[in-house]
């Protein structure tokens, strides 16, 4: 769940509402690449552990299952987080007072367990839900080798547009689709100006080439799904089939017979991106290729690829890292892939080429050209540990040294802040949690979730990336003080008050906020 492909598709999951969960689950497909792919190992324990119980859990004996220590009570609040969040856990109080309790989402408990023990013909929701294979239609020339070559060519021009925008001499062997096209432009990994003259890569674009392939299939899919609707697409049957083509195999046609009308419109654009193919227009069979059968998976999407800016023109030692940086700014990069040398010509001055070898040096220039486009200083520095050569890699594991030279690092982050001096990030400013103990308690559990930014002691306020999790706490907290005032009857004015206050307005304010961190 901590790759960056399972993190692009669970925070556009967090997003949807209940009922269209509800509709997903239904496909057993579905409800196990969310559970193979998105939850993480500790959640997994938690949904296998509860599968087959009879009833709710208490609140109190999930908590049983764990240490008290502090690491293990951080562990569960993520791994319940991430349950509650993708509508596979449900909080609910239980009856008499009991305190809180957790069952799971009956449609992904239903769907799960028809995954897992195979029952998945037995009425319309899990029919086809794995794909309804046709061997009789089975191209003997369309191998295993085939859909990888296919793919990958298919996706490395998709990779050449976004990088041809910061390189106009720069252009794939193969023209991708006008409609792929505007859906890289929808989510802003490139920009059109001068009316459509000019195309520039954005900051998201250099992000999206610095991903792995697995990775970049996803945001681009998010991508997809967000504008789906304006083409009269529904989300869901988009969703479930993405779902889908990470569950079949490699190699075997699957019938377009059971497919949705949605999801019949979808494989154009699928074959445009590399994830399907099919012969013709009109085929009733379909391939999916590794892109695609890898979409719920930790395997590498293309064979021999782990660099998502490798072209098949790209040796082996290149993919393993091509890039040797010195102290003195010079650069070496062993490759002969366009796509590569383009990447490097965002951040550096090329200066020699030869057949295998680019030499290029950093300047304070390139990295001012490089930071106009929107591309930080930890993108670049990202991008060159990534792909730094094995002598580098091997050299730092010996002398327990880092990777890259660390005066070099330190400048081009000197270079950027130059002109900046200060970080903002988007989220929510709490304030008025009412006693120290309870500002404690909220802050502490923010940090248990992972969404705590910066807490101000003196003012006993703090600021948070996300908002969700945390109202549903001061909600159960406002309740549980609420129950306690009414039984106890014996409360001071004092914390009548202070009560009242952390039910009323501590809580947040209702519409996001940005907090600076100067430099």
């Amino acid at each position: 769940m901590s790759s960056p492909s399972a993190t692009t598709a669970l925070d556009y999951l967090e997003s949807l509402p209940g009922l269209t969960f509800a509709k997903l689950y239904a496909q057993p497909s579905t409800a196990l690449a969310v559970f193979r792919r998105m939850l993480p190992h500790l959640a997994k324990t938690v949904v296998m552990s509860m599968l087959y119980l009879p009833g709710p859990m208490r609140a109190a004996d999930l908590e049983a299952w764990f240490k008290s220590d502090v690491q293990s009570s951080q562990e569960r609040e993520r791994s319940v987080s991430v349950l509650v969040r993708l509508k596979v856990l449900v909080e609910e109080q239980a009856g008499g007072g009991a305190g809180l309790q957790y069952r799971l989402s009956e449609a992904f408990a239903k769907g799960l367990r028809c995954a897992l023990t195979g029952a998945v013909g037995k009425g319309d929701a899990g029919k086809g839900s794995f794909g309804v294979a046709c061997s009789a239609e089975k191209d003997e020339d369309v191998n295993v080798k085939f859909l990888d070559d296919f793919a990958r060519r298919q996706w490395e021009a998709i990779l050449y547009y976004v990088v041809g925008s910061a390189n106009s001499g720069l252009s794939g062997d193969l023209e991708i689709s006008a409609g792929t096209k505007r859906l890289l432009q929808q989510g802003n990994f490139v920009q059109i100006k001068s009316g459509g003259k000019q195309r520039l890569i954005t900051q998201a674009g250099f992000t999206f080439l610095l991903e792995e392939v697995n990775a970049q299939v996803w945001s681009l899919a998010v991508v997809y799904l967000r504008v789906c609707e304006d083409l009269q697409m529904d989300p869901v049957d988009v969703l479930s089939f993405l779902f889908t083509l990470g569950s079949l195999e490699l190699g075997i046609p699957y019938s377009t017979s059971n497919l949705t009308p949605t999801q019949q419109h979808m494989l154009d654009d699928l074959q445009d991106f590399g994830l399907i193919y099919r012969s013709s227009p009109t085929a009733t069979a379909y391939y999916p290729t590794r892109l695609a059968t890898t979409l719920t998976s930790d395997a590498p999407a293309l064979p021999n690829n782990t660099s998502s800016t490798t072209t098949t023109a790209a040796t082996e030692s290149n993919e393993k890292g091509y890039i040797i940086l010195e102290t003195n700014y010079r650069l070496y990069a062993y490759t002969s892939s366009p796509l590569q040398i383009s990447i490097l010509s965002l951040f550096s001055t090329l200066h020699t080429r030869y057949p295998n070898l680019i030499t290029a040096k950093i300047t304070k220039s390139s990295i001012a050209s490089a930071i106009s486009q929107s591309i930080t200083s930890d993108q670049i520095i990202t991008y060159l540990s990534t792909h730094a050569h094995p002598v580098l890699r091997r050299q730092a594991a010996i002398m327990s040294a880092p990777i890259l030279p660390p005066t070099v690092v330190d400048q081009i982050r000197l270079w950027q802040i130059e002109g900046e001096r200060m970080t903002t990030w988007k989220g929510f400013y709490i304030r008025d949690v009412g006693g120290w103990e309870e500002y404690v308690k909220a802050v502490e559990y923010a940090e248990a979730l992972g969404v705590l930014r910066q807490r101000f002691d003196a003012k006993r306020s703090f600021f948070v990336g996300r908002m969700d999790q945390m109202a549903g706490y001061f909600k159960l907290a406002a309740e549980r003080r609420r129950r306690e005032r009414d039984g106890g009857g014996g409360a001071n004015s004092v914390s009548m008050k202070v009560d009242m206050r952390l039910e009323s307005t501590g809580t947040t304010r209702e519409s996001p906020c940005y907090y600076r961190n100067w430099q």
